[in-house]
């Protein structure tokens, strides 16, 4: 990851029990998206509430993945399929630090 600043997409969801196909959908959007200029790093919690972030240097660059034909389908294939409801977040990172146990 980049030293900061830099941009976060916070991607929160509760899923349908239709979740047929969700799982091969995630993962090529997450192939399509290490594509995408800008992109950063993406990472995920996906047990009950769902989160995903992803990490990208410009709003720019953000706004070209949400528009992104194979990217729109599979937003459309969400809303009518497999989520309940969403949120999406966009914040920029001003700082960062993290901890290891050694």
């Amino acid at each position: 990851m980049p030293q900061p600043p830099y941009y976060a997409v916070i991607f929160t969801n509760q899923q349908t029990s239709d979740t047929e196909g969700y799982s091969e959908m995630a993962d090529a959007m997450e192939q399509l998206a290490q594509q995408q200029p800008g992109y950063l790093g993406m990472e995920h919690a996906r047990e009950g509430l769902a989160i995903t972030i992803s990490y990208w240097e410009t709003l720019q660059d953000i706004a070209r993945w949400k528009e992104n034909l194979d990217h729109l389908q599979a937003q459309k294939l969400g809303r009518d399929r497999w989520y309940q409801w969403y949120k999406t977040r966009i914040c920029k990172v001003e700082r960062e630090y993290e901890f290891h146990k050694s």
